[in-house]
């Protein structure tokens, strides 16, 4: 079956709206979801491979993450819809649920120190933050089945929001194989949020963040590393929403 950008347009919606869904679920045990925030560079990576394609469909939420599906939303006749920022998310979900005696925050990603710089940046914004542990997991492949130790970690935590920053689609593989075993009521792939709250990587400018050309800021902190996924990624990913359009699918 052809996999086309139009079976991954994010769900149309408002920035405030996705948070106040989001707190929502955090609370409702009966009912585990996990979230995606999609990039073009994701989006563009589902339509290659079956198995990240999968992992977004599923998905329970999935957000347009970066201002190229935000336009592509708003071309397919979507025109309230806002961005959905991975970051952004964090941040006002984690404020809140501060002092909410029933929500707690796990932090899995990160490269060591990482995830613990996160969580003391988040203790001093949002006092009152229940934060039920930090984790940098080794770096690897996602594996085909759940590990059991991983499970019982964060099971035991007994965390309502379990954040996701492996980055993607590393993460949304992760959070399509753990949903099913494990009882956090909400799982989020936020990605590069983690380096960007802690202080561990600049962040663009919010002008730059909302023109779209936050790629290009990052491109110039990390040209070796994110070339490929900007300069040619970024192409496919108009030629398949062009391609989209055309057809009127």
């Amino acid at each position: 079956m052809s996999r086309r950008l139009n079976d991954l347009m994010p769900h149309p919606l408002t920035f405030d709206g996705a948070v106040w869904i989001l707190s929502v679920w955090a609370h409702d045990r009966a009912q585990p979801r996990y979230v995606s925030t999609c990039t073009a560079y994701t989006a563009v990576r589902g339509l290659e491979d079956a198995a990240i394609f999968a992992a977004l469909r599923s998905a329970d939420m999935l957000t347009a993450d970066g201002m190229p599906l935000v336009w592509f939303q708003h071309l397919r006749g979507h025109r309230t819809a806002e961005r959905v920022y991975g970051p952004d998310v964090m941040l006002k979900l984690c404020e809140l649920t501060a002092g909410d005696s029933t929500v707690s925050h796990f932090l899995w990603g990160g490269l060591p120190g990482v995830p613990e710089a996160l969580a003391a940046e988040l203790s001093v914004r949002f006092p009152g933050i229940r934060i039920a542990g930090v984790v940098s997991p080794p770096v690897g492949e996602v594996g085909t089945q759940p590990d059991p130790a991983v499970v019982e970690r964060l099971n035991a935590s007994g965390a309502s929001v379990v954040w996701v920053g492996l980055g993607s689609p590393k993460q949304d593989l992760w959070m399509a194989l753990y949903r099913p075993v494990l009882t956090a009521p909400l799982l989020i792939g936020v990605g590069a949020a983690f380096d960007f709250i802690a202080g561990t990587k600049a962040q663009a400018p919010r002008w730059m963040r909302r023109s779209g050309l936050e790629w290009l800021f990052r491109l110039m902190q990390e040209p070796r590393r994110l070339a490929k996924r900007y300069l040619v990624y970024n192409a496919r990913f108009v030629g398949a929403a062009v391609r989209s359009l055309l057809a009127g699918r």
